[in-house]
């Protein structure tokens, strides 16, 4: 979070709290939506805040929805053991409703990036070529890293419709995701970076994590309250367990988020 500012982030993002009063701090421009960084009632916790009444219209999710898919993601990630996603919860805070997410420092370098093509190490995985803004190619890359591996197979249940490469924060033994709010629709929408891993077998311990969230999905995702994206979500954790691998990018469906980073 900004140095100058006298906050502090969980020990560990992904446990529960009690977030109470919300004083917002200032505001992330970066962000699509109306985005806060507060200051929670849980001694002084960071936390970002997206109130609903900022959610931009969107022409393929129902308005008003992505706060609840925010929460969506965090309790299908608890629930099956993912542990990827930081502890997010519907509340009422000073701009109205909506989600909020305890904030996570990155301790270490991103696991994507941007870079020219002459600097492709072993160790990373080529996504999408392009050229930068003096026309130079360059290379979306990311890290063949377990720890991004595992976010990868939940992008995967949770029909993630936007994982770019700036919603990943590394921190510790856990890449962080971060911005789930247009995930489980029911239609495929998989648009992502996280590419490296299609078509590798899943292991034994990943069509575990796939398995326990297929029994967990119908009380994890009830904050949704459609039917329709619930059954759909069991869907492709039954798909994943009988192909037994990373999908493939779609041809039906752009499958690289813009910007990627």
């Amino acid at each position: 979070m900004p140095s100058d500012l006298d906050l502090v982030a969980a020990a560990d993002p992904r446990e529960p709290v009690e977030f109470g009063e919300l004083t917002v701090v200032g505001r992330l421009v970066t962000a699509t939506n109306a985005t806060f960084l507060v200051e929670t009632g849980a001694d002084g916790l960071a936390a970002v805040y997206k109130p609903v009444a900022g959610e931009a219209p969107l022409w393929d999710f129902p308005t008003g929805t992505l706060g609840r898919r925010e929460v969506a993601a965090y309790r299908l990630s608890a629930a099956a053991g993912f542990g990827v996603v930081p502890f997010t919860d519907l509340v009422t805070g000073p701009l109205g409703p909506g989600s909020v997410q305890c904030w996570v420092d990155a301790t270490e370098d991103p696991l994507v990036d941007v870079i020219r093509t002459d600097e492709l190490r072993p160790g990373q995985f080529p996504i999408v070529s392009g050229v930068d803004d003096e026309e130079e190619p360059v290379l979306v890359v990311h890290a063949d890293d377990g720890r991004l591996r595992r976010l990868a197979l939940f992008d995967v249940l949770a029909n993630n419709a936007d994982r770019k490469g700036g919603h990943v924060i590394p921190a510790g033994e856990v890449a962080y995701g971060v911005d789930h709010g247009v995930c489980f629709h029911h239609e495929h929408k998989l648009r992502t970076v996280l590419w490296g891993w299609a078509g590798e077998p899943l292991t034994d311990e990943e069509a575990a994590l796939v398995e326990a969230a297929r029994q967990a999905a119908p009380d994890a995702l009830g904050v949704l309250g459609s039917e329709v994206e619930v059954a759909a979500t069991v869907s492709r954790a039954e798909a994943l367990l009988t192909a037994g691998s990373f999908p493939h990018p779609s041809d039906l469906w752009p499958v690289i988020p813009w910007p990627p980073v």
